[in-house]
């Protein structure tokens, strides 16, 4: 494809893959926040347990292209980088800010999709933030208290990867026994009839993850490496679209702008598929408020622990880094507190 730009292809790799998860979050109603709330307050795992199946997928998928040479570790950034301190303060934040604000990023993007306004708030807020402790003037501040381990170029390191170095068997043995353990606990003592639409969409997911990783290997062989080796993660790329849509004659299109773009447009075409689409505001200044801090505490999260309940919860945990589970379980643990804050603080509301 001669006539296309290799940044306008990955673009159009996240447009596409962005659509079907953004169909996910609307028709499979896969959210991470909800999970969360369902499976604590409400007395129902069903949205916890996709999280299982999706990473089991993403998991097996994302090992096996490694094993077949078409995808390469080393290029990887959640295989190269990470901050043990930042992922631990940075996915507390995160969860935290994501229950304050009602949703993640990703989610907040799927409410957009549906016509919610307020989600616009949230997420040019948590956008705004991301960019602020990358380069702006938070960043000095960030690299003084929570410094990165970064190996040398050529090398990775992860939790399979480790293993197979250590015991000489291959990467994917230990990939596809966590992938294997994740899915049966997932689907342990479920009502299969009840959660087999669930299982679908969440398969979906994981396999959009592991597919993306590998196409977008692809352009940067095609790039002759100018294009990195990206996945689905939404905080730094939510404040590159905001800068792309802004001046977009001086910065060009990426995957995080075709992925982001890509969820939206997804969620309004399952939204419209279900009847669900209709216009919200915000009529409540104390909510605003709540939303606002929930999401600058997302965007300053996110970008310390490397990604967001996506990028670490789905796209870093398919290569098992070992940032991954660490980030995830901070992120939880986050959400919880942010949940019984609103309920038994300042009043609850449901998330979507």
């Amino acid at each position: 494809m001669p006539e296309i730009s290799d940044a306008v292809l990955a673009a159009l790799i996240g447009l596409a893959t962005g659509v079907v998860l953004g169909l996910a979050s609307r028709l499979g109603r896969f959210c991470s926040l909800a999970a969360i709330e369902d499976a604590t307050y409400g007395g129902n795992a069903n949205r916890l347990r996709m999280w299982g199946i999706a990473l089991g997928v993403a998991i097996l998928g994302s090992h096996l292209l490694i094993a077949m040479g078409l995808l390469e570790p080393a290029g990887i950034f959640y295989l190269s980088n990470w901050s043990v301190t930042g992922a631990v303060a940075g996915g507390l934040l995160f969860g935290i800010g994501m229950a304050l604000a009602g949703n993640c990023g990703f989610g907040a993007l799927a409410r957009i999709g549906g016509g919610d306004f307020r989600s616009g708030v949230v997420v040019v807020t948590m956008g705004i933030m991301a960019y602020a402790t990358i380069s702006g003037p938070l960043a000095r501040l960030r690299i003084a208290l929570f410094p990165t381990t970064s190996l040398p170029d050529g090398e990775a390191a992860g939790i399979a990867l480790s293993l197979a170095e250590a015991t000489g068997l291959p990467a994917l043995v230990f990939a596809a026994l966590v992938a294997l353990v994740m899915v049966v606990l997932a689907i342990r003592g479920t009502d299969w009839s009840e959660f087999r639409r669930y299982a679908i969409w969440a398969a979906i997911v994981g396999a959009t993850i592991a597919v993306t990783w590998g196409l977008m290997q692809w352009v940067h062989f095609r790039s002759f490496e100018a294009i990195p080796v990206t996945d689905h993660t939404f905080a730094a790329p939510i404040g590159e679209t905001i800068l792309f849509v802004m001046t977009s004659t001086g910065s060009g299109l990426s995957f995080g702008v075709g992925s982001v773009v890509g969820v939206v447009a997804g969620a309004f075409l399952g939204s419209s598929r279900l009847g669900h689409f209709r216009w919200e505001a915000c009529d409540d200044a104390r909510e605003l408020g709540r939303q606002l801090a929930g999401a600058a505490m997302m965007g300053v999260g996110a970008v310390l622990a490397g990604g967001c309940s996506v990028g670490q919860g789905l796209s870093a945990f398919s290569v098992l880094s070992f940032s991954a589970p660490v980030t995830l379980l901070a992120i939880y643990a986050g959400a919880r507190i942010g949940l019984h804050f609103l309920i038994y603080g300042q009043g609850f509301r449901n998330a979507d």
